[in-house]
């Protein structure tokens, strides 16, 4: 089959079309006939093997899985023993390694059927961004209907899932990007849209019960001062800092909640498949919309992380993988 491999860590030269072994399906296992992939942040960590931390899971010394890729969207070839609920020709969404080939196996716990309506690719654009948004707002920030929202960061492939998933939960949603994302972010249901090149929303008079910060770029002091006095500001996994700078940024919230009526979370995020069944639902009511800033074939995968590496994307970027 064919696939984006690499053998190193480094840019993203080390990446090349190649023809490689179709993975075998293992019990508990579904082999994916793959249509679209979309890739984040963390696919570009995963080829640098940088920061160092990444390489714990994706392998110390050379890469673990040689493929890049984690969410996408295809139909089932294959379904190993132990798996009941899928079978050949299902179509569906979900995560898995080594995506970014015609071919992947997942854990059926880490799949759902794709939503009705939605093409592959939109389909494989929610996956992980789509829970961590959820999971940020449901559990670690305990979201309640009538609260008043902020989402820093609102147009990225996490923020823009995040307006959507606010509203349909019951918030009032205020949203932070730059110009060129106020009308996309107005049209996935923001409340109130700030413009962050003409307006400092950690200056503003008003008040948010909780804040997901997607970019973290102000310090911790500047962005509770717009927290109600028993808001909460839940920290995306992200940090913006490297070294000891990093570690200071991910212990740090923890150290101040305890001396503080407000909350600072931060959280983990693992696919499952209830969360994915839900999100599938919200897609299928209209009240979740997969945003497609840009489209690459299987071969310009390179490409396609350096974009994202630019941190500019608005909404997903996605990799179809054609036959």
């Amino acid at each position: 089959m064919k696939a984006i491999a690499y053998d190193k860590y480094g840019s993203f030269d080390v990446l090349a079309l190649r023809d490689i072994d179709k993975p075998a399906v293992q019990d508990g296992e579904v082999l994916v006939r793959v249509h679209a992939v979309s890739l984040q942040i963390g696919d570009c960590f995963g080829v640098r093997g940088a920061p160092y931390m990444v390489r714990m899971y994706t392998g110390l010394l050379k890469p673990k899985y040689g493929v890049p890729g984690y969410d996408f969207a295809g139909q089932v070839e294959a379904v190993g023993n132990g798996a009941t609920q899928f079978k050949p020709g299902d179509e569906v969404f979900g995560s898995s390694q080594a995506a970014c080939a015609e071919y992947t196996v997942a854990r059926e716990d880490q799949l759902a059927p794709k939503p009705a309506g939605l093409t592959f690719e939109e389909a494989a654009a929610i996956p992980t961004a789509a829970l961590t948004a959820l999971r940020g707002l449901r559990d670690a920030g305990k979201v309640q209907p009538g609260q008043k929202v902020l989402i820093n960061g609102a147009s990225g492939g996490v923020g823009h899932f995040a307006v959507q998933i606010a509203k349909a939960l019951g918030a009032e949603v205020t949203a932070v990007c730059s110009t060129k994302n106020v009308d996309m972010v107005r049209s996935i249901g923001a409340n109130h849209v700030i413009d962050y090149t003409g307006e400092d929303f950690t200056e503003g008079g008003k008040r948010y019960d909780l804040i997901l910060d997607n970019v973290e770029n102000r310090s911790l002091s500047d962005v509770r001062r717009v927290l109600t006095p028993n808001g909460t500001l839940v920290l995306n996994s992200g940090t913006g800092a490297r070294g000891i700078g990093m570690m200071v940024r991910l212990v740090q919230p923890l150290v101040l909640s305890a001396f503080s009526r407000q909350n600072l979370r931060r959280y983990l995020v693992k696919p499952n498949r209830e969360d994915l069944v839900f999100l599938k639902d919200l897609a299928e009511s209209g009240k979740l919309r997969p945003v497609i800033d840009r489209t690459y074939p299987l071969s310009e995968t390179p490409a396609a992380l350096a974009y994202i590496e630019g941190g500019h994307a608005g909404g997903k970027v996605v990799v179809t993988v054609d036959r």
